[in-house]
């Protein structure tokens, strides 16, 4: 696992944005292959052209934080479990994606409408996945667009799924976003609508966040149980019309489909 080369060692002077000390740690983390998986704090030093000192105090942070483990002689150093953890939260959401995407492509070509798929970042909707209708019609919002969860049909259900003491941290002192149209604003608001959605299978909405595009979203489950992320379906709309009974159902039925497919309900 190569985080980045050796050799790379930016300087303020070449990006004054660069933190030298996380470089140092993500290089002792790179610095370990499968060929060579326990170092002594001497190797790790001359690997990565630092003085001994430097490297130890780099290294006593990794291994306080559970990425490195000390050999009880403490001789050596190798990966630790919070390396895993990293690699796990990667994989999963790998995972997430490939199987959402056919998936999502099949309710594209059964509905002719826009799908997309997101995750919660904080207090917005973080788009993983797009799938643009082949009529060319649709939100045109773009993977990894971020926005206001309490505004879009994909942060709604999201947001659905958390109780009550995290969405009032989370909106404490401020509202949504600013959004278009009729946004959701103040906490009040946002707590009520919270309420609203939690007993819903799905969440629709038509031209309240994006003017002329109607969106009807539904959740993505663990084998927990637990909603890890949303999908939904777009398409434009002047607001004259409601959205069909059979679109939420395909919506519904595509999201419960990714959640068997990632071991969930």
């Amino acid at each position: 696992m190569r985080f980045m080369d050796k050799t790379f060692s930016p300087s303020p002077s070449e990006d004054r944005y660069i933190v030298p000390g996380l470089v140092r740690g993500l290089r002792v983390l790179g610095a370990f292959t499968p060929k060579r998986k326990e170092m002594t704090l001497s190797e790790l030093a001359r690997e990565l052209g630092l003085s001994r000192s430097a490297a130890f105090r780099t290294v006593y942070t990794l291994a306080q934080m559970g990425f490195l483990l000390q050999d009880p002689r403490g001789k050596s150093y190798s990966l630790g479990p919070a390396v895993l953890r990293l690699g796990y939260g990667y994989m999963a959401t790998r995972e997430l994606v490939e199987i959402a995407l056919p998936e999502l492509e099949r309710l594209r070509d059964e509905t002719d409408w826009s799908a997309h798929l997101g995750v919660r970042d904080g207090d917005r909707v973080l788009y993983m996945l797009r799938i643009p209708s082949r009529m060319g019609m649709g939100s045109i919002v773009h993977v990894g667009s971020r926005l206001p969860a309490a505004s879009t049909t994909m942060g709604r259900v999201l947001l659905a799924d958390l109780d009550e003491d995290t969405m009032i941290a989370l909106y404490r002192d401020r509202g949504a976003d600013a959004a278009p149209g009729r946004a959701v604003r103040g906490q009040a608001e946002v707590l009520a609508q919270w309420r609203r959605d939690r007993d819903s299978e799905t969440i629709e909405q038509i031209g309240s966040f994006e003017a002329g595009i109607a969106s009807v979203a539904a959740p993505v489950r663990d084998m927990s149980g637990r909603v890890i992320a949303a999908i939904n379906a777009t398409i434009a709309n002047d607001g004259s019309g409601a959205i069909p009974a059979e679109i939420r159902e395909a919506v519904h039925q595509t999201g419960r489909r990714i959640s068997r497919l990632l071991g969930g309900e």
